[in-house]
């Protein structure tokens, strides 16, 4: 077997792989599959995927037992083929059944600090140098990792997993099974202030934060409390590594956000809208319902139709790029005053 992929605990037949994901299985259903790997790196008893099509030349010379293929890649699959509509979904719903999340092992670490008016759970699991505040509440299977802090009056739904130095600020609420990575920070101050005589005063932020079930917050990734009222993510919402949200936006349920995204105060997005990475999001904005935003684009007016939308420039060769810019600097001339 091949050194790359990820080995699994015990192995699988190939027929109950198709039966537990629904798909239709060409080859033998008795072969032993006991680890995933890529196309160019799976090796006899692995199983690889394939859902862009720019890899369908690796599919031919690949050694995988079997690979996951759309409809129209099964006759050129040199093993077994199991046949997708979505491979890439079908991936992750196989990936989710051979490497399931551990389950909480119940208790509390002696570092850990836990004010005697805070709730938690006989079956969470509190890690080292972690602080509970009073009144806060932590549910069943709830994993609090390593330095992890819950402010007071926070809630932390069943099964919810903070996998270290996650900070949730006092009253913010977390549904359940979300899952926040390292460094993150849900309920820090917005950014409220006022010009008072000269100098800035601190506006003071009222509001905390409340996330939807089934969510994910990416690696310092900073999450403002409202300042009045809260800050709100819907239903599965997924946000990557070191995005901004700031006080009192509301994100729609099943809405993705790519890394390094920043969006400003009192921005509404809708539901199923995509937002790729780097992109700078006005404050006080309307984003409709399934938006597609392209990576480093300036949002500076609400979008009140589906599609897709950018303005980010794509990287062009030195010489290429600074013609273009000779062009740009001439518009004036040839589009002065009382050109149309």
């Amino acid at each position: 077997m091949s050194d790359s992929g990820a080995t699994i605990t015990g192995s699988r037949r190939l027929g109950d792989i198709a039966g537990h994901l629904g798909l239709r299985l060409h080859g033998d259903p008795a072969v032993e599959i006991d680890a995933v790997g890529t196309l160019t790196g799976a090796g006899q008893r692995q199983i690889s995927f394939l859902a862009n099509p720019a890899y369908r030349k690796q599919l031919a010379a690949t050694r995988a037992a079997a690979v996951i293929v759309p409809p129209e890649a099964v006759g050129d699959c040199p093993g077994a083929a199991l046949e997708a509509d979505e491979p890439y979904a079908a991936w992750a719903r196989l990936l989710e059944w051979l490497h399931p999340p551990r389950p909480a092992r119940p208790g509390i670490d002696p570092s850990a600090v836990v004010d005697p008016a805070a709730r938690v759970d006989d079956g969470a699991e509190i890690g080292p140098l972690c602080h509970v505040g009073p009144g806060a509440d932590v549910s069943p299977g709830v994993i609090l990792g390593p330095g992890s802090i819950v402010g007071a009056g926070a809630v932390i739904g069943a099964d919810c997993r903070l996998l270290g130095r996650v900070f949730v600020g006092d009253r913010c609420r977390l549904g359940r099974r979300v899952i926040v990575h390292p460094g993150a920070v849900i309920g820090a101050d917005g950014y409220g202030l006022a010009m008072d005589g000269g100098r800035w005063r601190k506006v003071a932020q009222l509001g905390a934060v409340r996330i939807g079930d089934d969510c994910e917050i990416g690696a310092n990734t900073t999450i403002d409390r409202g300042a009045i009222d809260d800050t709100v993510l819907g239903v599965d919402v997924r946000l990557d590594n070191q995005v901004q949200v700031a006080h009192n936006c509301e994100i729609g349920d099943h809405t993705a956000i790519a890394g390094c995204t920043g969006i400003a105060g009192s921005t509404r997005i809708g539901r199923y809208c995509m937002v790729a990475g780097a992109c700078g999001i006005a404050g006080h904005l309307e984003i409709c319902d399934r938006a597609i935003i392209t990576g480093m684009s300036a949002v500076t007016n609400s979008i009140h139709q589906p599609g897709r939308y950018g303005s980010g420039i794509p990287a062009r060769p030195m010489r290429a790029w600074q013609r273009i810019l000779v062009r740009l600097s001439q518009l004036d001339r040839l589009f002065g005053p009382g050109a149309r």
